[in-house]
């Protein structure tokens, strides 16, 4: 009887350390998780901010400006167009093979 008693006990004290780790094991998984989550919504936010900034230096008369002052570009004006004309050569007939 003692010692079924004793590997009953035994049985308990283990029993009760896998409940301790799986607990201690889960708290840590969730603060893992909600760690992640919370670096998630960071992320986003920043890529949300990130957008706004894109669209606001891809505006149209912000490109236009960059242009003329830092590219020194200037708007097309039918007085400074230049037209190139491409010339194909004209098809030549076969020539017959000799024999």
């Amino acid at each position: 009887m003692i010692r079924l008693n004793l590997v009953l006990l035994a049985a308990v004290i283990a029993s009760a350390f896998y409940l301790v780790h799986t607990q201690y094991e889960s708290r840590r998984l969730y603060t893992a998780l909600d760690r992640s989550q919370a670096q998630a919504r960071k992320l986003e936010s920043e890529h949300e901010q990130l957008q706004v900034q894109k669209r606001a230096q891809a505006t149209p008369a912000r490109v236009q400006l960059l242009a003329s002052r830092q590219l020194q570009m200037r708007p097309v004006t039918p007085g400074i167009t230049q037209y190139v004309t491409v010339f194909e050569p004209q098809p030549t007939a076969p020539t017959t093979p000799e024999r």
